[in-house]
């Protein structure tokens, strides 16, 4: 049974009518759908299914690998199945798979989305949220702080991008993926009212349709908290019309600079920019220059700023569990609670950090209304599970995948293995956009990778070549030993041929490189069975 925190509606499972606090903004229609029923992960193990993914759609939507113009001009109106939806939304400028010369920061702007909420009934204010932004951690954070809530009683929408193998992945309420028929009701929606502005503001592009369409969708089920990953940057990302309880950021890095700046101070400044007047303000101890801009920020609008190990007390620290391996607790002690010991669920000691500030955004809604004592927290920690970090996909051979697309996150990984999977030999399939930070990658694997295979993931136009990404190694690593794959399919062959059961092969470098992997290998595993 959902609790009501400080207005949130009391009620099960996440359907029922909304209560106080929860009303239907502008006299939003109720989506029909059968109460959630948890399934196992966030994005993963949906009925029916391979990985989470509907048969029929599978194939071609699992991660948009529709083509820019695949719906052939399609009106909202004539949108009446999955595919069709997959279509429509795929067919829309995505900014996550533009090349990075393209991506231009007159793409990035909130009048448009600010618009196209209003048509909707302004959605986003019957919600309360928690709005977290930052280069990397901030998936690992949403998920622990949605999965803790879940614990503690709450119905919880989570709406976090990119996804990995289902489009529905996005938009989750207590980590059941949103119903295809809903899906289906919301992207008619949605595309009718941005078909209507679009004279006077422009396309929607298809994360600005998405996102419109997580915020109705967990309105109308009336949830009593939903968790909002930023897009991009944070400032200008659409996601930020909305007013939260408490905003975090997360570690600060080099990444998409040529939209956030060149600088970890310009990038941090444009992360801040969702900090709001009076909200609770978050971070973690980091680059000095980053939480100076991040504290000057905060205080220019009026957010009270906190750092999680200076203002808040948070100690980790790592154990060697016999039969387990290491394990990393963390323990946090304000006024309100004493998160003492709690162990972090995700893998790698990097996951402590993004573990304290999820803790710290808990013990800040508990300051407004909401009940998370620590018994509770600790089970939703245990609940975690987050696809695509550090997931150990086949045992024979071992195969593992990770999103890791920045130089520190692949450093973590490398470090990871090292301390939770021996191995012999490790060989790499790797891909990643070309925005990245593709030395300092390429580095991170050469100190650690016996064999890398490059690829690319298909339908990206932001992937880098495979033969520009060996090029820069060969410079990088000192001749050490690489392939060329022409597609990921390739890849996957040379690496099972390279290793034996004491080795591991790593597919890592982007979200779509992991996705097209998992897919690959679902395929190969049901084609043995047959």
């Amino acid at each position: 049974m959902a609790k009501a925190g400080a207005g949130g509606s009391a009620k099960g499972g996440g359907g029922g009518g909304s209560g106080a606090g929860h009303s239907s903004a502008g006299g939003l229609g109720k989506l029909k759908r059968k109460p959630v029923q948890v399934r196992a992960g966030a994005g993963a193990g949906a009925e029916g299914s391979v990985d989470g993914q509907s048969a029929h759609a599978a194939a071609a939507f699992g991660n948009g690998t529709v083509g820019k113009h695949a719906s052939g001009g399609r009106e909202p109106s004539g949108i009446s199945s999955f595919r069709e939806a997959c279509e429509y939304l795929f067919a829309r400028t995505d900014l996550e798979r533009l090349k990075p010369n393209a991506a231009t920061r007159d793409l990035y702007r909130l009048d448009r989305m600010h618009e196209l909420a209003k048509r909707l009934g302004d959605p986003q204010n019957a919600l309360r949220m928690v709005h977290i932004a930052g280069t990397k951690g901030k998936g690992s954070t949403c998920e622990m702080v949605a999965t803790c809530l879940e614990a503690c009683g709450y119905t919880v929408g989570c709406y976090t991008s990119p996804h990995i193998l289902d489009v529905r992945e996005r938009m989750r309420i207590n980590r059941a993926l949103v119903s295809e028929n809903a899906f289906v009701e919301l992207t008619k929606r949605v595309a009718s009212a941005a078909q209507e502005m679009e004279a006077e503001h422009g396309p929607a592009t298809f994360f600005e349709l998405t996102t419109a369409m997580a915020l109705l969708y967990f309105a109308e089920e009336a949830v009593d908290a939903a968790v909002i990953e930023v897009g991009l940057g944070g400032l200008l990302d659409c996601t930020n019309i909305i007013t939260p309880e408490v905003a975090a950021v997360t570690m600060i890095g080099f990444d998409h600079m040529d939209i956030l700046g060149k600088t970890l101070e310009e990038i941090a400044a444009q992360k801040a920019g969702i900090y709001k007047p009076g909200v609770p303000a978050l971070t973690f101890e980091q680059d000095k220059k980053v939480l100076e801009v991040l504290r000057g920020k905060a205080t220019a609008v009026g957010a009270p700023f906190s750092v999680v190990g200076q203002d808040i007390d948070f100690t980790a620290r790592t154990e060697f569990v016999t039969g387990v391996g290491p394990l990393v607790r963390a323990s946090l002690v304000t006024e309100r609670n004493n998160y003492d010991h709690v162990t972090v669920p995700l893998k790698g000691e990097h996951q402590a950090n993004n573990c304290g500030l999820a803790l710290a955004i808990l013990d800040k809604l508990s300051e407004r209304g909401f009940n998370c004592p620590a018994d509770l927290v600790s089970k939703g920690l245990d609940q975690t599970r987050l696809p695509g970090r550090f997931e150990l996909v086949t045992r024979s051979p071992r195969v593992l995948a990770d999103v890791a697309h920045n130089p520190e996150s692949v450093q973590a990984l490398m470090r990871t293995m090292s301390a939770h999977l021996p191995y012999d030999s490790l060989v790499v399939v790797f891909g990643c956009a070309a925005d990245k930070d593709i030395p300092g990658m390429l580095r991170q694997l050469a100190a650690a990778a016996d064999k890398v295979i490059f690829t690319k993931a298909s339908g990206n136009a932001r992937a880098t070549s495979p033969g520009e990404l060996a090029r820069k190694y060969h410079e990088v690593s000192g001749g050490k030993m690489f392939q060329i794959a022409r597609d990921l399919g390739d890849a996957m062959e040379l690496g099972l041929r390279a290793v034996g059961r004491d080795d591991v092969l790593c597919v890592t470098g982007s979200f779509y490189i992991v996705g097209e992997a998992k897919k690959w290998l679902a395929a190969k595993l049901a084609a043995k069975k047959k």
